[in-house]
């Protein structure tokens, strides 16, 4: 874990806020590379799955010439959906780490998705990085929104 990445993943943030779009953004690290920034477009493109996490994985998919990922590292700013968390697994991506916890998932379904024994890939996942920094920045989007 390197909190360089999350700072890096954060400022992707802050575009999908000047963007009115959810502010959350995501970053693939391969050895000690940034090799894809992504963050939220779903209300610009109109698409539900234009994820932070999703974009991220296409374009490192695309660099890498590879849909497997399992010698890269991903930072996201927001604990990821269960749509994200299974893209997360699909790409056999190595790390997860993620900055705020999502107030929406308190039954653990992160854990519960990324362990489970049915699956043939793990990852390991860190949440809490830079948490109170991502955390403010959902808060203080949605604060102006209502």
């Amino acid at each position: 874990m390197n909190i360089k990445y999350m700072n890096e993943a954060y400022k992707q943030a802050l575009k999908a806020k000047d963007n009115n779009e959810v502010p959350i953004g995501a970053v693939i690290v391969c050895g000690d590379k940034i090799i894809s920034r992504a963050y939220n477009t779903r209300n610009k493109t109109q698409n539900a799955v234009n994820h932070a996490e999703t974009i991220a994985i296409i374009k490192a998919c695309k660099k890498l010439k590879s849909w497997r990922l399992d010698d890269c590292d991903i930072y996201v700013t927001l604990e990821p959906c269960p749509m994200c968390a299974g893209a997360i697994l699909n790409a056999r991506i190595k790390n997860l780490y993620f900055g705020a916890y999502d107030k929406t998932s308190n039954t653990d379904l992160l854990n519960i998705i990324l362990k489970d024994d049915r699956l043939n890939h793990k990852i390991s996942a860190t949440g809490g990085i830079m948490e109170q920094e991502c955390s403010n920045l959902l808060t203080d989007f949605f604060k102006k929104k209502r």
